[in-house]
């Protein structure tokens, strides 16, 4: 860490001249394939004021995401743009006061506001329908206005990455053959289920590819999102790009989520999502919305593998148990 930055970003976000600062650094965990650290402290200001403060300094270096070469630099270049621009009070990212790449182009750092709120299973319901609602809202806007930056970005995920993906995890035997095989733990109506949605893909993914194709998340769980005086905070955009309508929706729905309300919630964030994108886009009423289709093509191989090999009896139970949210979600009308 660069003293030199160091004092200039504490400069830029506190808004005072800062001469000096103490600091305690802590790692934060998650779904991160960076180093991501929570520094705090006091600084400083050259009138001999203290002032507290809470960042963010986000490393990531070079390396390569299946199916997606340019995701680990994704991030940076989304904050180097005029992104920001298209964020609203109520759902905006950390803000960046700093970014950075190296001269060899292969590490680059962010230093962001740290994202304090209500986040992970602490969210409520409402927290839920709200960040659906809001998300919603913000990608309906963006489809029907068309801003420049969206083509103007260079570094955006592809739509085909979605079925890629299950593809990918289809081809795996661990997973395919597990759940055809005598041995496999589940019960049969959920494997069923997965074998179903095999015989069906091509269908199914013919169905999703014909929804309106918009600027997703691609990783919108509830570990990603932050509540703070009833606003959104959104973090780690680095899978972000062109995706279907609902990938966002069905990840916050089902990936890892509060099983015990999954159904709850599956009926209370759909219709808020539709609402607010219709806000803003006149787009025709789509009755077959794919949402328990795309959580399936996303988690339902994810899930067997982490069935198979989960390393407690606790986490075998949560695994099967979400396995069978989504398999009672056919029998809800939205």
């Amino acid at each position: 860490m660069k003293q030199e930055t160091f004092i200039s970003v504490l400069t830029k976000m506190l808004g005072a001249d800062i001469t000096g600062a103490d600091c305690k650094t802590t790692d934060l965990t998650g779904g991160t394939v960076g180093d991501v650290r929570h520094i705090s402290g006091t600084a400083e200001t050259s009138e001999g004021k203290k002032l507290d403060y809470n960042l963010v300094l986000k490393i990531q270096r070079k390396w390569e995401r299946f199916g997606d070469p340019g995701s680990w630099r994704r991030e940076y270049d989304f904050y180097a743009s005029n992104f920001r621009e298209t964020f609203t009070d109520s759902l905006r990212w950390p803000e960046c006061y700093h970014a950075e790449m190296n001269e060899n182009g292969d590490e680059w750092q962010l230093w962001l506001e740290y994202a304090d709120g209500v986040s992970g299973l602490d969210l409520s319901g409402e927290m839920y329908e709200c960040a659906a609602y809001e998300l919603g809202r913000f990608q309906g806007r963006l489809y029907a206005e068309k801003p420049n930056i969206l083509s103007e970005l260079p570094n955006l995920s592809r739509p085909e990455n979605f079925k890629n993906f299950y593809l990918h995890y289809k081809s795996w035997h661990e997973v395919y053959d597990y759940i055809r095989s005598d041995d496999c733990g589940l019960p049969r109506h959920l494997c069923q289920m997965l074998i179903d949605f095999d015989t069906n893909s091509e269908e199914i993914f013919s169905r999703i590819e014909k929804l309106p194709v918009i600027l997703c998340h691609r990783d919108f769980w509830v570990t990603n999102i932050f509540f703070k005086d009833n606003k959104i905070i959104l973090i780690d955009w680095d899978t972000s790009g062109w995706g279907y309508m609902g990938e966002d929706i069905a990840s916050l729905i089902a990936d890892e989520a509060d099983v015990e309300n999954m159904l709850e919630y599956y009926k209370r964030c759909v219709p808020a999502y539709y609402r607010g994108f219709s806000e803003h886009a006149d787009t025709p009423h789509i009755a077959d919305n794919c949402i328990r289709e795309m959580i399936l093509a996303n988690l339902g191989y994810r899930l067997v593998e982490w069935y198979k090999f989960a390393e407690s009896p606790e986490s075998k139970i949560l695994h099967l148990d979400t396995l069978q949210k989504i398999y009672e979600m056919k029998d809800i009308k939205l």
